[in-house]
């Protein structure tokens, strides 16, 4: 198996594989958008049990639970920064969102990845340059590890934004 980086437009609670990468808030409390479909999907009370359980998590880290109902064995929050305006450390942080997800599924033996674009809905976060972190954090993992071969999909809901990710993918690599 060769590393792969995917889009595809799809409920990101319907991707069949290993983790799925939640865009938490940093309580790890049920929230909207992203975060509100996969608490809802994956039970919302023992998902919101499992996440009290580790009490939060620090913007630009991950931590990762059960996937309890969904096709996902397991869930990774990933907190991203909320944008504000681009000269607070927003690159740094929305990159290491992503980084500490695909260290978590290495450790916890993922070969198969499910994200969504972090922080680009209600964070604010612009779509074009969360891609462009997205994609420069994905490939550098993969070429950081390259004996461990894993598959990366972006699940987006729209045409517009999968376009912008195959777009944003030609350009970088």
């Amino acid at each position: 198996m060769k590393s792969s980086i995917d889009f595809e437009k799809i409920d990101i609670t319907q991707l069949d594989v290993d983790a799925i990468v939640n865009a938490a808030n940093r309580n790890l409390a049920h929230g909207g958008g992203v975060c509100g479909a996969i608490f809802q999907k994956a039970g919302p009370h023992r998902l919101a049990d499992a996440c009290s359980e580790i009490g939060g998590c620090e913007t630009g880290n991950a931590v990762i639970t059960s996937g309890f109902d969904l096709k996902a064995r397991y869930i990774i929050h990933a907190v991203g920064p909320v944008w504000h305006g681009g000269d607070n450390g927003e690159e740094e942080l929305l990159y290491s969102a992503y980084e500490k997800s695909l260290i978590l599924a290495k450790q916890n033996g993922c070969r198969s990845i499910g994200f969504p674009v972090i922080s680009s809905g209600i964070y604010g976060y612009p779509k074009n340059q969360a891609w462009k972190v997205a994609i420069e954090a994905c490939r550098d993992f993969i070429c950081d590890n390259p004996d461990y071969p894993i598959e990366i999909t972006f699940a987006v809901m729209s045409d517009r934004s999968k376009d912008m990710g195959e777009k944003t993918i030609s350009e970088i690599f």
